[in-house]
């Protein structure tokens, strides 16, 4: 029998949405400033509702049921709506606010100053979490853990990095265009020659693991022509091979987004920037779309709409 919305009190959702975090019925009661017997009258009724235990008694603490456990997400975007709507009509401050970021770095560490600040004085009790972007980003979207997602993706028409490769259910922006360059050192000896194709396969490269791969664009580029890199060294993350790259007695010279060159001049100010010497064709290859990436259920989630145009506005350039 399909049961009224209205005979539900939604109050209750506050108070399974704290049991689901706390794992317990003391803390629930703490953290409302209520009774443990209180809360323990709003399991019940919830239980009712739902015609589910939701939660199972463990030495551990409440383990929440398999629909419980499933209404998490949905229960906590559902309350941080409520809050946003009640905030429309004064001038309170949405409270508990929670914001999952996940952003490519060094890019992170270049903009997210800027985005905190915005986050803070309009949500001044929000709590974000920053991961940097990976291999298990995208299924952290998909899965609810990440609201938005910002990285750097592929032109190259056979890149497995393609927007066009994204699954129909996630939605993206993207916010503006880079290119890769070099880096080298200040005392590379390549800085003493013409800088051309034949100087650039001629000294060793330090690459990096992109989401689990060890080439990307620029090597399907070259292969188009029967070249290749001579890869002398494989890092984990851009700053990772900036930080090679910006130390003295090797020859060897690394590829990152052109963005890295604000990183590169606080942090490494030894590291000169080249163009990697291509063809306007190939380098129309090698574009690099920052996009935002996020779910298509949360479209229309009001902190996420938010979210996105806080971004639009402050990075779209």
């Amino acid at each position: 029998m399909k049961k009224s919305l209205a005979r539900l009190d939604l109050n209750l959702l506050s108070t399974l949405q704290l049991l689901l975090q706390e794992q317990s019925v003391s803390k629930t009661a703490k953290k409302l400033n209520v009774t443990p017997s209180t809360v323990s009258k709003s399991l019940t009724k919830l239980r009712d509702w739902f015609d589910d235990p939701l939660f199972v008694k463990t030495p551990q603490g409440l383990r929440p049921t398999t629909l419980a456990q499933s209404m998490s997400q949905d229960l906590s975007d559902w309350l941080q709506i409520g809050s946003q709507l009640l905030a429309m009509r004064n001038d309170n401050k949405p409270e508990g606010v929670q914001f999952n970021l996940t952003i490519e770095s060094p890019l992170l560490l270049l903009m997210f100053n800027a985005l905190s600040q915005e986050i803070y004085r309009t949500y001044p009790a929000a709590k974000i979490k920053v991961k940097n972007w990976d291999y298990d980003s995208l299924e952290s979207i998909i899965q609810g853990e990440t609201d938005i997602g910002f990285t750097g993706r592929e032109s190259h028409p056979r890149s497995k990095e393609s927007l066009d490769l994204l699954p129909y259910f996630i939605d993206f922006e993207v916010l503006f265009h880079d290119s890769p360059v070099i880096f080298l050192h200040k005392d590379h000896p390549a800085l003493q020659q013409d800088w051309d194709l034949e100087a650039f396969l001629q000294y060793p490269h330090i690459n990096i693991v992109w989401e689990k791969s060890e080439s990307w664009a620029l090597d399907e580029v070259l292969a188009e022509n029967g070249l290749t890199r001579n890869v002398a060294l494989t890092m984990a993350s851009f700053e990772q091979s900036l930080f090679m790259a910006a130390q003295s007695g090797h020859d060897m010279i690394t590829t990152a987004p052109q963005y890295c060159q604000q990183y590169t001049q606080q942090l490494h100010p030894d590291l000169i920037c080249l163009p990697i010497p291509l063809e306007a064709e190939a380098h129309a290859k090698l574009s690099i779309p920052f996009t935002m990436i996020w779910h298509k259920r949360n479209g229309h989630n009001p902190k996420i709409q938010w979210l996105k145009e806080t971004i639009k506005q402050l990075y779209c350039q």
